[in-house]
């Protein structure tokens, strides 16, 4: 492997220091989240159908362009029209293809304790994915590598409310790109147990994270254990290309799951219409959805999709627009309707830095898909600046905003009802609470006290040196990042993993061979 593949790092302190911060810090996984929210559904039956039916004309009447021989084989064989690449689906196929898919199903995890539910009211939450820059440790954007990315997978390992460390948060620009996707996989499985995403830049890179699964869990195992996440976008309108349709065989074979996301800058690539912005977008996750068991019959699948409003002023997408929570509510709904998972995006900014606009959108997006009642939740924590950079500082504040979203969507705890009940009695009128037995009993889980947000005097603020969110938030990635503490992997997983990136280092030409070709 290159000189900048990850090695675990030293850290300053001792043993014995660490272990202090350590026990200073709760960083055990929250479960996957059951949420008991009501959903919010802004569409009556008949509009459902509507949609519905403007989805299955599309298939049928316009078409759904596969850029791809062996799909349009896969079509073929099992009756669809097709002329040239475009394939025309009928609306029975189609239903009866995607009633094949689990509507619920567990992800497996390198550490049995942290395994995770999907589907119905299950839900988790995976950080960002694609960032070209990162905002780091001392808030200076720049180019990341491999280690800002190691960094990332520590802090999701130890971040309650995240249950994934996704995959290439920020793109490691110090390694060739063509050999990304070996370390980028490597560094999810080595520094955390947590579940992880697999990268689908290429139906080969593909093929290779599905090796790399079956040497840290077995072959057999996961051809039945669903243990990774592959996620395959489409060229909106209406078009999936050879690339996307060869990663997701490569997953699907496998049964691994894929996220069938259509790609949507709503007035852009999609009309300037709301509800007609969905229409296409269900098609579009339909066909892909379909063909997955076209594939594999029973593999599971997961309706996707990428949400943004365009600017009619300047063309740049927008974050967190009341169009992009009306169209979570109705993509919630018709996922519902099929009976499949289905994945969103929240804590969504479009700022160039970790401000009030960032706070607003974020905030904006995750309460909407939290109503939504949305299963898979990604990009949950670090987006900003429309994807182009992963912050640090608002990594952190995502993730605890995150875990009290999952708080809110517990519902209330009715375990100590009567003996509150009973409190109210013991103080009776003009009296407090606070030394009451109950209280001291649950003053700490009976409110969700955030760290990140200060609620302080404003006295004992400017004492404690007037800092603001951003500062707070990197001085506890510090903290966390000394506490860190790598999770036990077999020798002998992590000598064949090594020995398989070396391998195909070797096999595949470096970007820099590529080039001097052309």
């Amino acid at each position: 492997m290159s000189n900048s593949s990850p090695q675990p790092r030293s850290r300053a302190g001792g043993r014995a220091a660490r272990r202090t911060i350590r026990s200073q810090i709760d960083f055990d996984m929250l479960p996957g989240l059951v949420n008991t929210l009501p959903r919010c559904e802004i569409m009556d039956g008949s509009q459902v159908e509507r949609i519905d039916s403007a989805s299955m004309d599309i298939l049928e009447n316009i078409g759904v362009i596969f850029r791809d021989p062996i799909a349009l084989q896969d079509w073929k064989r099992v009756g669809a029209k097709i002329r040239d690449n475009r394939v025309y689906l009928d609306r029975g196929l189609v239903r009866e293809l995607i009633t094949t898919i689990p509507g619920q199903f567990t992800y497996h995890a390198r550490n049995p304790a942290r395994n995770v539910k999907l589907g119905g009211k299950d839900t988790v939450f995976v950080p960002m994915a694609g960032a070209p820059y990162l905002r780091d440790l001392e808030d200076v954007r720049r180019n990341p590598g491999i280690a800002d990315l190691n960094m990332f997978h520590k802090l999701s390992h130890m971040l309650p409310a995240l249950h994934s460390t996704s995959h290439h948060i920020v793109e490691p620009c110090d390694l060739p790109v063509s050999h990304r996707h070996l370390h980028i996989t490597y560094s999810s499985m080595k520094h955390s147990d947590k579940m992880f995403m697999g990268m689908s830049t290429s139906p080969r890179n593909a093929e290779d994270v599905v090796e790399m699964c079956a040497i840290l869990f077995g072959d057999d195992y996961i051809d039945t254990h669903p243990v990774t996440t592959g996620n395959c976008n489409g060229n909106s309108p209406l078009v999936w290309d050879e690339v996307m349709l060869g990663a997701m065989r490569a997953f699907c074979k496998r049964n691994q799951p894929v996220l069938c996301s259509p790609f949507v800058l709503g007035g852009a690539n999609t009309p300037a219409s709301v509800a007609a912005s969905v229409a296409q977008l269900n098609a579009e996750a339909l066909s892909a959805l379909a063909y997955t068991q076209v594939v594999r019959r029973g593999c599971p699948a997961i309706y996707g999709h990428y949400l943004s409003t365009v600017s009619m002023k300047s063309g740049a997408p927008m974050a967190g627009t009341p169009e992009i929570s009306m169209m979570n509510f109705m993509i919630g709904q018709m996922a519902r309707h099929y009976g499949i998972p289905w994945r969103t995006s929240c804590t969504l900014g479009g700022a160039k830095t970790f401000d009030a606009q960032a706070g607003y959108e974020s905030a904006t997006t995750l309460s909407a898909t939290m109503l939504a009642g949305a299963n898979y939740i990604w990009h949950s924590a670090g987006w900003n600046e429309a994807g182009m950079h992963c912050s640090v500082a608002k990594f952190m504040v995502d993730a605890e905003q995150v875990a009290m979203a999952y708080r809110m969507a517990q519902g209330p705890k009715w375990d100590d009802f009567d003996e509150a009940l009973k409190a109210v009695e013991d103080i009776g009128p003009g009296g407090h609470y606070l030394g009451h037995d109950h209280t001291q009993k649950k003053f700490q889980s009976a409110f969700f006290m955030p760290e990140m947000l200060d609620n302080n005097s404003i006295e004992q603020w400017v004492a404690e040196g007037s800092q603001e969110i951003t500062q707070r938030a990197l001085a506890e990635a510090r903290k966390l990042l000394d506490a860190y503490q790598m999770p036990e992997m077999e020798e002998s997983k992590d000598e064949a993993l090594i020995e398989y990136i070396r391998r195909r280092e070797t096999e595949i030409p470096a970007a820099s061979e590529l080039n001097q070709e052309y």
